[in-house]
């Protein structure tokens, strides 16, 4: 398989999910301490991920969490965000200046901030609470601390079963997915590697990686334009400008927002000739439960579009590192 070292993506799941002992014992001391609200805040790919964690909590918590643009906290401000507020936050390179920017503006407020970073040694490491350090593997690390905030809350009466699962299971079955799904993505890129415009709809706890693959990967990283749209707004605008060979793909979770896409899904055929159906249900995941599967498909789905981007990268001769302006010119 091109570019898929299996032993270091088992490493790198698994090392991930070691960090729950860290992150439970610093969510642990703030709830003890009380907060009265959770903001995910982030911009571009780290905004996506605070999506998925706000919508991961929402019909299971009453815990009141949302998340904030960092680009837009500068300019507006948001009087939810208090002294009494936990502020999660996600960084690679540590010194993304949007987010840089705003957790300044927080520290007048006196929220605590509780940062995941690739490095540590940043301007964010710098300045925020607690700073948890480990690459890659956002979304996990955001799941993680929303779990153990609904936990601690009696909201997740079983996260002991649940996290027995994905310490046990977890990495291997999503190497698994990343396998079975070689073969389909490369007969995808080989389809699409050209299109002028690309759709990608999804819903629920795969909302905000549907929003983050189509701006944060096919644009930034592949330059192929496209555009994402949630499944609940499709029948609201953009089904007019679908038509035979419009690209299309539904990402079909599993979590309680599955109808949504079904609902897309299953209207398609009628007017287009060029769509695909992504469906987690498609895949195996014999170490988790039935009933856990919804929680983890957002995960079966990375591993898919993972697949995709190495042989977009490689058909297209365009590495996804190379970048035309971002960090290269001063905006």
């Amino acid at each position: 398989m091109r570019k898929f070292n299996e032993q270091k993506e088992l490493d790198s799941m698994n090392g991930a999910l070691k960090l729950r002992t860290q992150i439970n014992n610093f969510i642990d001391k703030i709830n003890d301490q009380g907060y009265s609200n959770v903001c995910w805040l982030g911009i571009g790919g780290t905004y996506a991920s605070a999506m998925q964690a706000v919508i991961h909590m929402k019909e299971k918590s009453s815990i009141e969490t949302f998340y904030e643009n960092a680009a837009e906290y500068i300019v507006t401000g948001n009087k939810r965000i208090t002294k009494e507020t936990l502020v999660i936050i996600s960084s690679v390179t540590g010194s993304t200046q949007e987010v840089v920017a705003a957790i300044k503006k927080i520290q007048e407020v006196g929220a605590t901030v509780l940062a995941f970073l690739d490095n540590a040694d940043s301007p964010l490491g710098e300045i925020v609470d607690h700073v948890i350090s480990y690459p890659e593997n956002e979304q996990l690390k955001f799941f993680m601390a929303a779990d153990r905030l609904m936990y601690l809350k009696d909201e997740f009466p079983d996260y002991e079963k649940f996290y027995q699962e994905m310490d046990q299971h977890f990495a291997q079955d999503i190497v698994n997915v990343a396998k079975e799904a070689d073969q389909f993505a490369k007969e995808f890129v080989e389809k699409h590697h050209n299109d002028a415009m690309h759709y990608f709809v999804g819903a629920g706890n795969q909302w905000g990686a549907t929003y983050s693959y189509a701006m944060c990967y096919w644009e930034e990283q592949h330059w192929l334009r496209s555009k994402s749209i949630e499944s609940a707004e499709f029948f609201h605008g953009t089904l007019e400008v679908i038509d035979r060979d419009t690209p299309v793909t539904v990402y079909v979770g599993e979590d309680t927002q599955r109808a949504l896409s079904e609902r897309v899904a299953k209207f398609l055929p009628q007017i287009c000739g060029n769509y695909t159906i992504i469906d987690s249900k498609d895949y195996d995941l014999p170490g988790i439960s039935e009933k856990y599967r919804g929680t983890v498909s957002p995960f079966v789905f990375h591993a898919i579009n993972n697949r995709i981007d190495a042989h977009m990268e490689h058909i297209n001769r365009h590495p996804m590192d190379i970048r035309r302006y971002y960090r290269q010119l001063s905006y």
